[in-house]
């Protein structure tokens, strides 16, 4: 064992909690999570839904938090766009593949600059956006529309525009999954993927998006997947070969390495929150993403503070860990003002999904809208649902309304797609719709049997590939793109989107 530093406990358990973020529940910074913020020097705090109510309780959340963490406080959220965003009430953003459709660089600058005006109002001053990962694999369970598309420099491109539109408006932007989700059958929420892929084909594919932002990205996410071709053993959050060797050595990559969160079974249900907090630190993660209950967090304090005080972390490497965290901080301060662009950033949001909206199939598109005057049967879930990712999806009682503003809606639900009896759908002369509003793709059965005249694929755009019928792609079911399907289906509005992955020519 290496011999003990020079370092007392107390000092240990600062630099360990300055090195981790924390997530924290309810609406408000009660006495005990501040006292617990303090006394550990932690300055990183991830916030999710259940923390969000409105502007004027989230303000002075971010303010309680930015008082007792400092002005070198980091705090963070996942507004992607799309499905996946946690500030709900702001104008919605395009998920990256609907930005992918639309192709235009200028557009994604404007949007990426538009999400961190919304979101450094409310006092963020990190958002881990945007997903560089390709989604070269069609049955990703996690990724899909979160991907600017499937070939690395156009969607590299629009992310980079993305990243220098919200870094012009004082935005850090984290750059994930390092290095590379897209090709996965499995969710790292849920269990440890492996992607099996030579160095090769990673050079060609996954790692290209990741090579091309290096310069401007100030963080970078790694992502809880083994790559046998760069460390046979373990994920590339506990990689030196990939975090050290690869990233920082013949990248010579210098901004923030952060984890993906560590509460997720491919690492917390194999590895254990604390062993695997110190093991990911050693590999060359800056930051440590312990999103666990407080009892996880603690674990990991205490894991990293013995680590420390033994030996088994440099208290050198410690430090510069922490340098780069407080540079970060330094460049992107938490400064929250008023938002004052809200109409023109809601006007501009709409623009993009409209122009990302996609048809696919043999007829022309006229030939797939319900006929003037025609009624409407709508088939769809019954129920709304996440994926313990994205917010929840559309429900029937809203696309109901959005539909009823211009056509006679009969609604047919199904609690299990597989269970469901196409062929028990009334045959009554109405234009049968089938809305597709989970991110699950279908199984044997709907893709035999299941024929609407017309597929509205409102989050997962790759379930247009599971039904023998046109389609309309939205990549995301905001209110915006629920107006854009109206536009679409009434002839207002032509879909000129084009889908940025291989399989939908």
């Amino acid at each position: 064992m290496p011999p003990i530093q020079s370092l007392a406990y107390d000092a240990a358990r600062q630099i360990a909690g300055s090195l981790i973020m924390v997530r924290i529940t309810g609406t408000e910074l009660d006495a005990d999570t501040a006292q617990f913020l303090r006394t550990n020097g932690i300055r990183a705090v991830c916030l999710f839904r259940q923390n969000m109510r409105d502007a004027e309780q989230l303000l002075r959340l971010t303010t309680d938090l930015r008082t007792v963490m400092g002005p070198q406080c980091l705090i963070a959220l996942d507004q992607e766009g799309g499905a996946v965003v946690r500030v709900t009430w702001v104008p919605a953003p395009p998920s990256a593949m609907a930005m992918g459709a639309v192709g235009d660089i200028s557009l994604a600058r404007e949007v990426g600059a538009a999400v961190a005006r919304a979101i450094r109002a409310l006092g963020f001053n990190w958002n881990f956006a945007p997903v560089l990962d390709l989604n070269n694999n069609p049955h990703n369970p996690v990724i899909a529309e979160r991907s600017f598309g499937s070939e690395a420099r156009p969607a590299a491109a629009l992310a980079m525009a993305w990243m220098e539109g919200s870094h012009a408006e004082g935005v850090a932007c984290c750059v994930k999954h390092f290095p590379g989700h897209g090709d996965t059958h499995v969710d790292s929420h849920r269990a440890l993927p492996v992607v099996d892929k030579s160095l090769a084909e990673l050079e060609q594919g996954e790692f290209a998006p990741f090579r091309l932002a290096l310069e401007n990205a100030p963080a970078i996410m790694s992502a809880h997947i083994v790559y046998p071709a760069l460390d046979a053993t373990y994920p590339a959050t506990l990689s030196h070969a990939i975090l050290t060797d690869l990233l920082r050595s013949q990248w010579q990559y210098a901004g923030v390495v952060i984890t993906d969160s560590m509460d997720m079974q491919a690492i917390a249900g194999i590895y254990g929150a604390g062993a695997a907090a110190v093991q990911a630190l050693a590999a060359g993660a800056d930051m440590v993403m312990a999103l666990g209950d407080r009892a996880v967090q603690e674990q990991t304090l205490d894991a990293i503070s013995e680590a420390i005080l033994n030996g088994g972390l440099a208290l050198a490497d410690m430090h510069v860990h922490q340098r780069r965290l407080a540079q970060l901080a330094q460049t992107y301060r938490s400064q929250p003002d008023t938002y004052q662009t809200a109409d023109a950033d809601k006007a501009l949001m709409a623009r993009a999904w409209r122009a990302a909206l996609t048809f696919r199939g043999a007829n022309a598109p006229a030939n797939a809208r319900p006929p003037a005057g025609t009624a409407i049967r709508l088939v769809m879930r019954q129920e709304s649902v996440s994926d313990g990712v994205a917010e929840v999806g559309v429900s029937s009682t809203t696309l109901m309304a959005v539909l009823a503003q211009s056509f006679d809606v009969a609604l047919t639900t199904f609690a299990d797609a597989e269970q469901f009896d196409w062929h028990s759908l009334p045959e009554d002369g109405r234009f049968v719709i089938l809305a597709s509003t989970s991110r699950l793709r279908y199984g044997p059965q709907v893709r035999a049997h299941w024929r609407p005249d017309l597929h509205l694929a409102l989050w997962n755009p790759y379930q247009a590939l599971d039904i023998a019928a046109p389609a309309l792609l939205t990549y995301g079911f905001a209110a915006p793109a629920l107006e854009a399907v109206l536009a679409w289906l009434t002839g207002e509005l032509t879909a000129t989107g084009t889908c940025p992955v291989s399989g939908f020519a």
